[in-house]
């Protein structure tokens, strides 16, 4: 049984610890968060030690690894120590805003050979997994064009907004990394971006909407189009265009059912109107997968360098926005 200790009790690290209280071969040992009430509630609801001293839950020895769920600023340091506590790690995306940072981070852990996957849980989804496994078994012939849509119900506080590193490192990253997921390395990156949203997003100096364009090393594009609100739900769509066909994986609805009347047909329930009810499964399938992988001693997928890849990516955005030139990026 795999021992697992949550660093953070925030939305996302709550949907880990329910994830790894469900696995049949994983045990949630302990909960840390600086905040008491937290770290308490969530160990009580799963029956693992709560703890506020990260070096007290590291120095466990009978924990085998870590899941960093806190805030962005606080992944290099738990990861850092993780690894040099002899612990395999599970962290959230983004490693950190900052490249040269996470550049840092390997300087200092590379030489272990950790056992570091990254969360980019997308990756997971069986739709999306379909399709690249599909692409890749050359049921479409040779991959020309990817289109990503990607759009929240609702935009975030501007509270959350003003210190997310903005869109492109915040939630386009998802993207990002589903794109270097089907067309591997990626050489160009043109990014436009708009404030039609909100208000509050404007005055913190981030945009609400964007369309990204990248080249693959092969020629291959890719188009990713982002928003900050969609007033139909969650929008999730991905579609893969090869010269002999293409694979779509449209929304997901909560049944299959459709209307057909006199004054509409094709009517349908609302997509799934959140993240945690779209990509509940995924979250699922991507402990098994760090699971698996810390029992076999195996390489998982995604890790460190493909964390550091899709920061690359909104990095360049970031870097095109500004300017309104394409970046290139890579050798």
């Amino acid at each position: 049984m795999l021992r697992v200790a949550l660093f953070g009790c925030g939305r996302i690290g709550r949907v880990h610890a329910e994830a790894v209280a469900g696995h049949p071969r994983a045990e949630l040992a302990w909960v840390f968060d600086p905040v008491e009430t937290a770290a308490k509630e969530v160990a009580s609801q799963y029956g693992a030690a709560a703890s506020t001293d990260a070096d007290a839950v590291l120095a466990d020895g009978s924990v085998d690894a870590v899941i960093v769920a806190s805030p962005t600023p606080t992944h290099v340091d738990l990861l850092t120590r993780a690894v040099h506590a002899g612990k395999a790690v599970l962290c959230e995306k983004p490693i950190d805003l900052d490249i040269a940072r996470v550049d840092a981070c390997w300087a200092e852990i590379g030489a272990a050979d950790p056992l570091v996957m990254l969360g980019f849980n997308r990756r997971f989804d069986p739709s999306f997994r379909e399709i690249r496994d599909r692409v890749t078994a050359g049921e479409i012939g040779r991959l020309e064009q990817v289109v990503i849509i990607s759009r929240d119900p609702a935009p975030p506080p501007a509270g959350y907004v003003a210190t997310s590193g903005g869109l492109f490192r915040d939630m386009t990253i998802h993207d990002f990394d589903m794109a270097l997921f089907l067309l591997g390395d990626v050489v160009e990156v043109h990014a436009m971006g708009s404030n039609l949203v909100s208000p509050e997003i404007e005055e913190v100096g981030d945009i609400d909407g964007a369309v990204v364009t990248l080249r693959s090393a092969d020629g291959a594009l890719a188009q990713i189009t982002n928003s900050r609100r969609c007033a139909y739900g969650y929008d999730q769509r991905l579609e893969a265009f090869g010269s002999t066909g293409m694979l779509i994986a449209q929304n997901q609805l909560p049944t299959s059912v459709r209307y057909a009347g006199a004054e509409r047909s094709e009517s349908a329930a609302p997509v799934l109107n959140f993240f945690l009810q779209r990509y509940g499964p995924a979250y699922r399938a991507e402990l098994d997968h760090f699971v698996s992988a810390v029992e076999k001693g195996a390489r998982p997928s995604p890790d460190f360098a493909d964390g550091r890849a899709a920061l690359v990516l909104a990095d360049a955005a970031a870097e095109s926005l500004r300017t309104g030139r394409t970046v290139r990026v890579g050798g």
